[in-house]
C-alpha cells in the first residue's frame, strides 16, 4: 500500500474512533450539553393523540350517518382492531 494512502486511512481511523471513545466516556448526554428539552410535555402528547382519535371517529360516524349506516363506538373500535390483530397473527402463524 501507499505510504500516503496508510497514512491518510490511519488518521481517518484514529478521528473516528477518538469520537467514538469520546461520545461513549464523556458525561452526561448530547441533550444536556446542548441544553435541550422537548417542546411538548408527554401528557399534552397523550392528549393530543386522544383529541385525534376522537376527532377521526367523528369523521368516520359523519360519513356512516350520511350513507344512513350506524355510528361507530369506541369498543367496537376496539374489537375490530383486536380481530385484525388475531387475522394477522392466524395469517403468519404466530398461535401463541
Amino acid at each position: 500500500m501507499d505510504p500516503f494512502a496508510a497514512i491518510m486511512l490511519g488518521g481517518v481511523l484514529l478521528l473516528l474512533v477518538a469520537l467514538l471513545l469520546l461520545g461513549r466516556f464523556y458525561p452526561g448526554s448530547g441533550a444536556q450539553q446542548l441544553d435541550w428539552r422537548p417542546t411538548r410535555s408527554p401528557e399534552l402528547e397523550v392528549q393530543n393523540e386522544i383529541d385525534d382519535m376522537d376527532q377521526m371517529r367523528e369523521a368516520v360516524n359523519r360519513r356512516r350517518r350520511a350513507r344512513g349506516e350506524p355510528e361507530l363506538t369506541e369498543d367496537e373500535v376496539h374489537a375490530r382492531v383486536a380481530e385484525d390483530l388475531r387475522d394477522a397473527r392466524r395469517l403468519r402463524g404466530d398461535d401463541g
